[in-house]
């Protein structure tokens, strides 16, 4: 179970480094930005809820 939380939880930081990297394209030539930060919002929520997961496995 623990490693199954581990793999998702590096698949949500990689993912965020992705959006990281967009939202400075994005804003180098002016996008929206608005799109990307929203998602960066919900996978910090997601990475906190993962890591909340994972210290419980630990308990």
């Amino acid at each position: 179970m623990r490693k199954k939380l581990e793999d998702e939880l590096n698949t949500l930081k990689a993912d965020y480094v992705r959006i990281q990297e967009d939202l400075e394209k994005l804003s180098f030539v002016g996008g929206n930005l608005a799109s990307a930060e929203e998602q960066l919002v919900r996978l910090e929520n997601e990475i906190a809820h993962k890591r909340t997961e994972i210290a419980k496995c630990d308990d």
